[in-house]
């Protein structure tokens, strides 16, 4: 089975200068400024900026708190998020910097499986985040690398040493890291090329009919909420999953995923895209309450493969699945 590229819903994201014709948008590195059209006029201030604002991948909650702030202004005043916009109102959006934000070591335990001078691959626990960033600025993955590791790769700056690609917090397995910046080109574009070779396993909802098949749809953020992601056609990268099933449970299913692409989000969205999807998903999993246990998502890296980025050599290492997945098959298995 191939799932059609039928998005749920067509996305916009308009530039600044698109939005309404009569209406001058003047912009810098960390400033805009327009002036409210009568298309505009009685929208709540923070709804506007979002639609206004949508192509900076600024959040709805984030506006509200510039808003909250003084970063936002109305006429020179600050406002409120919930106060309504006039025709002819001037707005000011001064754009925060970001944070300064320093990765430092931190004794951390990791499950290595396997060292050498050019990689690490790490059998990564849920609930871990890979590298610190707003929210998350401590007992990441990459504190951890770095009390481990003397010697990781600096292309990907100080936040993200050594750091090729990522797994989502939530999502426990298998993750490469390189020591240093050859093993880093080589192992980026082995993913870019797709010749890595990852296969999760996860526990959806409902049972899959088709005992194999390749979702083959693009994925692109979200317009309502720029956190998420969705299948759409607009602004969106293509995005490629392959499954097959490994056992039915009646309303649940356990499958064998290969990443063909590598987007964020890719296997969550494209689950929910084909009706099934993950469990234990907070985001995109439904609202069934049907955990059967876990205390997070369902979904588990356990085999990576990919060329020795000095030797040439094959490697590829598998990681069992976590006790509490285990715990939920056992559970599926004996009803």
């Amino acid at each position: 089975m191939t799932t059609e590229n039928k998005p749920e819903s067509a996305e916009s994201n308009l530039p600044l200068d698109a939005w309404a014709q009569d209406t001058e948008t003047e912009e810098s590195d960390n400033h805009v400024q327009w002036r409210v059209d009568e298309s505009s006029a009685g929208e709540r201030l923070d709804k506007h900026l979002t639609e206004k604002m949508s192509d900076k991948q600024v959040s709805r909650s984030q506006l509200q708190d510039w808003i909250r702030t003084g970063a936002v202004t109305v006429n020179g005043q600050q406002s409120k998020p919930n106060a309504r916009v006039a025709a002819e109102d001037d707005i000011v959006v001064t754009i925060p910097g970001p944070e300064p934000l320093e990765a430092y070591p931190e004794n951390i335990p990791l499950d290595v499986v396997y060292e050498d001078s050019d990689v690490i691959v790490i059998n990564k626990p849920r609930g871990m985040v890979v590298h610190p960033a707003a929210g998350h600025p401590n007992g990441t993955l990459v504190n951890a690398l770095l009390y481990h590791c003397k010697d990781l790769s600096g292309i990907n700056g100080v936040m993200r040493p050594g750091i090729v690609h990522r797994i989502d917090k939530d999502t426990s397995g298998l993750l490469m890291v390189a020591k240093n910046d050859l093993a880093h080109a080589s192992l980026a574009a082995q993913l870019k090329e797709h010749s890595v070779n990852r296969r999760y396993y996860a526990i959806v909802y409902g049972q899959v009919e088709h005992d194999k098949g390749t979702i083959d749809a693009p994925i692109g953020r979200a317009n309502q909420d720029r956190k998420l992601y969705v299948v759409t056609e607009k602004n969106s990268k293509h995005a490629i999953t392959h499954f097959a099933v490994s056992e039915r449970f009646g309303d649940y299913t356990l499958l064998d995923l290969k990443l063909e692409t590598g987007r964020t989000h890719q296997i969550r969205v494209h689950l929910k895209y084909i009706g099934h999807p993950l469990v234990g998903d907070p985001v995109y999993g439904g609202k069934s309450g049907r955990t059967l246990g876990m205390s997070g998502q369902a979904l588990h890296a356990g085999v990576l493969g990919f060329e020795h980025p000095r030797s040439g050599k094959w490697l590829e290492f598998s990681a069992p699945i976590p006790a509490d997945m285990e715990h939920a098959l056992g559970i599926l298995r004996t009803r």
